[in-house]
């Protein structure tokens, strides 16, 4: 059981380290020492949650925090959070936060003011 907690942090670590980076689970897996399916088997159990829909959920943070922290452009952060489009980012983004990148980013700078 605790090999299996460890095997989870390692590959949240992995993700952490990589996120603008193209990550490839065949690579985590056999670093791992499992295969892919096993290994994904294994994350489900532990998270609740795919290391695919990890992956994103996490990209899908640190973009938050790009739009509400820089004047980074909305495409450039799409590029680097993995996704091939602006429009794509923005569907996930929108079915993530419930508002498109460009309100999240406006309703940031008007909080940013406030405080």
């Amino acid at each position: 059981m605790e090999r299996r907690k460890d095997t989870v942090k390692r590959v949240m670590d992995y993700v952490e380290m990589n996120l603008e980076n193209e990550i490839d689970l065949d690579c985590i897996a056999r670093d791992a020492g499992y295969s892919k399916f096993h290994l994904n088997r294994i994350f489900s159990e532990e998270t609740g949650c795919t290391i695919h829909k990890y992956l994103q959920a996490r990209r899908l943070a640190s973009a938050a925090e790009k739009l509400a922290g820089t004047d980074q452009p909305i495409a450039q952060i799409a590029h680097e959070a993995g996704y091939s489009s602006q429009q794509a980012f923005s569907l996930a983004f929108k079915q993530a936060y419930s508002c498109s990148p460009g309100i999240y980013r406006n309703a940031g700078k008007i909080r940013g003011m406030a405080a």
